[in-house]
């Protein structure tokens, strides 16, 4: 405690960040395209100091490993680097440290909300729930050849476009506007 104030409260204080975590299963082909994605639309919009986006998979399958050589390379292709980002699991913390919480499809919404306190359980959502695409989810593509990671990519570029939006109108409204 800190003044009267539980050392997290103090500590959201100080980053004032809006913090998004991109879920998928292993954390190596949707989650790190979504996080390389948005991270580039939240740098676009000057808003770096204000937005941090962050990714992880409810699998332990790929824990430490690069994203998929194939996502990588898709990314690229359209301006977006991944080559950082390393595999890690959600952890418990996550629940409490994140406000929007993006599950890649209703299997890892599930495995998430199976894992989330009660009070957390509203910043989950599926990720395309900001799309414009009429989709539920975004398909795995590690089984599918290379078209299937342009989906991917289209999918998510669409959604980021949106929650960008939304966080916008949320948390940083035009004082000028209305």
């Amino acid at each position: 405690m800190i003044y009267g104030c539980p050392r997290a409260w103090i500590n959201r204080l100080v980053t004032a960040k809006i913090q998004v975590l991109m879920v998928c299963l292993g954390n190596i082909c949707r989650s790190p395209t979504a996080h390389g994605v948005f991270k580039n639309r939240i740098e676009n919009a000057d808003l770096a100091d204000k937005i941090h986006v962050d990714c992880s998979g409810t699998g332990n399958y790929h824990i430490g490993e690069k994203p998929d050589l194939r996502s990588i390379e898709t990314a690229a292709r359209r301006g977006y680097d991944l080559s950082s980002f390393r595999a890690r699991q959600v952890q418990a913390s996550d629940f409490e440290r994140f406000d929007y919480i993006l599950a890649m499809d209703a299997t890892n919404l599930g495995n998430l909300r199976a894992r989330c306190p009660q009070v957390h359980l509203p910043k989950l959502q599926l990720f395309l729930d900001y799309a414009a695409a009429d989709c539920e989810a975004v398909p795995d593509p590690y089984f599918s050849g290379l078209e299937g990671f342009d989906v991917v990519l289209d999918l998510i570029e669409d959604a980021s476009d949106g929650l960008l939006a939304h966080i916008r109108d949320r948390h940083f409204p035009d004082p000028g506007a209305g």
